[in-house]
């Protein structure tokens, strides 16, 4: 069982930046491969970025690739999402996720915790 909760969202102008953490507990959060996601009001859940159990392998879809970077601390237990260059259109509440897996997967169905999610809210 893995507990996931967000936090560092908040409101910034576009151009801006913002580092999401999510702070996961139990003792084997180094076999998780860990995910961010959003959902916009009206949209569906999308995949932002993964990284594998090391830290080592990330993905990034191309709406945020060169903007976002995710990263994650094993001795704490932590994965961030550092934000830059941010648009109105990335408005959304950020999901940290973990998947029980060797790889990287990007797709929501594969994970299995959820945090409750934090506000991401860019003004033009």
């Amino acid at each position: 069982q893995v507990q996931l909760v967000e936090s560092g969202g908040g409101l910034v102008q576009a151009g801006g930046s913002l580092r999401l953490s999510c702070a996961a507990s139990g003792r084997t959060f180094s076999s998780y491969v860990m995910g961010w996601f959003r959902q916009a009001p009206g949209k569906e859940r999308e995949f932002v970025a993964a990284i594998s159990r090391s830290g080592g392998s990330t993905r990034h879809p191309d709406s945020v690739k060169g903007r976002f970077t995710i990263s994650r601390d094993n001795a704490k237990n932590m994965v961030y999402l550092q934000m830059n260059s941010l648009k109105p259109e990335d408005t959304a509440v950020y999901y940290c996720a973990a998947a029980n897996t060797m790889f990287i997967v990007t797709t929501r169905e594969r994970y299995d915790y959820w945090g409750q999610g934090t506000q991401v809210t860019v003004s033009s």
